[in-house]
């Protein structure tokens, strides 16, 4: 597959067009991306974000929320959108010859929609469910809690999903204002991949959200790291949800170090994190370990589920295993891990609403696109010693241990957590 660069155009508005042409294909996936999303949220706004997401496509100013299912389904496309903590995106895929009939189609639901009061009603009543869903998932829970320890209420600690409250109290005029506001050229990217004839593509962009304002790059100010122990018993679970982990660099810091630890750590079966609290002392049954980065924080996160009577011993060999990469890099393990990142570079290739949404966060973060040779040369440029040296700038950190679900020594556990780091360090 060609790892030629997409085309970027940008319109007078400030909206960029990403056109990426992949003749090789008969489908073609287009996407909407907008620099906004729960970090860009005051508290009272907690959730909207989620909300315009669900509300885009239940009308706009020429067509009902029946009618947008209609014209798309007509067409055989696939529609879905996400909201994220730094964007939300709105996506279809589905023929190549349709590929400027999805442009348009994204640009009435993205510019145009009027977030009906009926429409409204009933939608509220779907996210309520599930908000409730998400609160019963004692994982989910132990993830919010550890966004809470690593960042307080600074907003990049806001679930993305949102505030109960909110979201029973928020209206039409709150999601139109919130629109206005955020919504703006400056901060839209329009993107797709597949069989494509870019002009084409750009003139359909041009057409369908030329008439965005431009406005200002939406900024969130980086959060001040905490770190600490946050408990919640939820009842009805069998299990010990645990999620603990460490700042590392924020996204344009470019630091690819912590992405390599993150997959040397705990990345498939024979990484160190499996291997031991799985293959050899049968801990766990799923434990995984990844580098959380956003435009203005990094998270080191590692997530398992145990039994109660098993916490004790999952965090201390945890801290252990931490401590062990500190002192010594395993060469086989650092092949394993550039080997894994390299195929998830592969995929991506092979994936054009991946390659998309890789663009786009590029655009944002970087104003520019990265080949798929500078992203290897970055991976493959970690040696050991920055491996070694970003685990120990991890470990001289405190700590953020959230634990949810069935509690036994949570507390207890999450505190020696840290007095284990401390110890090993000496």
């Amino acid at each position: 597959m060609t790892t030629v660069l997409p085309q970027v155009t940008t319109l007078a508005n400030g909206v960029r067009v990403v056109a990426h042409a992949l003749p090789q294909l008969e489908s073609a996936s287009a996407s909407v991306f907008v620099r906004t999303g729960s970090a860009c949220e005051s508290a009272r706004e907690s959730g909207i974000s989620h909300v315009v997401e669900h509300m885009a496509f239940k009308g706009t100013r020429s067509r009902d929320c029946q009618r947008i299912n209609l014209d798309a389904e007509r067409l055989g496309a696939e529609v879905n959108a996400h909201t994220d903590k730094d964007h939300t995106a709105f996506h279809m895929r589905g023929l190549a010859r349709h590929a400027t009939d999805f442009v348009r189609m994204l640009g009435d639901i993205v510019c145009a929609s009027t977030f009906p009061e009926a429409e409204l009603e009933r939608e509220r009543q779907v996210i309520l469910h599930e908000v409730d869903e998400d609160d019963d998932d004692p994982l989910a829970t132990a993830f919010k809690l550890f966004d809470r320890a690593c960042y307080g209420n600074h907003p990049v600690a806001q679930p993305v999903i949102g505030r109960r409250r909110n979201i029973e109290r928020f209206s039409r005029a709150d999601l139109a204002a919130y629109v206005q506001r955020q919504y703006t050229g400056a901060n839209v990217v329009v993107g797709v991949a597949g069989a494509i004839d870019p002009p084409a593509v750009v003139a359909a962009a041009e057409a369908a959200f030329g008439g965005l304002p431009r406005g200002a790059e939406n900024r969130v100010a980086a959060p001040a790291y905490a770190g600490g122990v946050r408990l919640r018993r939820q009842t009805g679970s069998s299990q010990t949800h645990v999620v603990l982990g460490f700042p590392v660099p924020a996204l344009p810091e470019d630091d690819a170090a912590s992405t390599v630890a993150a997959a040397l750590f705990g990345e498939g079966m024979s990484s160190p994190l499996m291997d031991a609290l799985r293959e050899r002392r049968a801990l766990v049954y799923y434990a995984a370990c990844s580098a959380d980065l956003t435009p203005w924080s990094g998270q080191f996160v590692i997530e398992a589920s145990t039994a109660p009577r098993h916490l004790d011993e999952l965090v201390a060999e945890v801290a252990r295993l931490l401590v062990e990469q500190t002192r010594i890099i395993d060469p086989v393990g650092l092949e394993r891990a550039r080997n894994q990142l390299a195929v998830r570079r592969v995929q991506a290739l092979e994936r054009p609403a991946r390659l998309l949404e890789e663009a786009a966060l590029d655009l944002f973060v970087r104003g520019r696109i990265r080949s798929r040779a500078e992203q290897a040369a970055r991976i493959d440029g970690v040696t050991p010693d920055a491996l070694r040296a970003a685990f120990r700038r991890m470990l001289a950190c405190t700590p953020a241990v959230a634990i949810a679900g069935r509690l036994g020594k949570g507390l207890q556990a999450g505190q020696r957590f840290g007095e284990l780091l401390a110890a090993a360090r000496r």
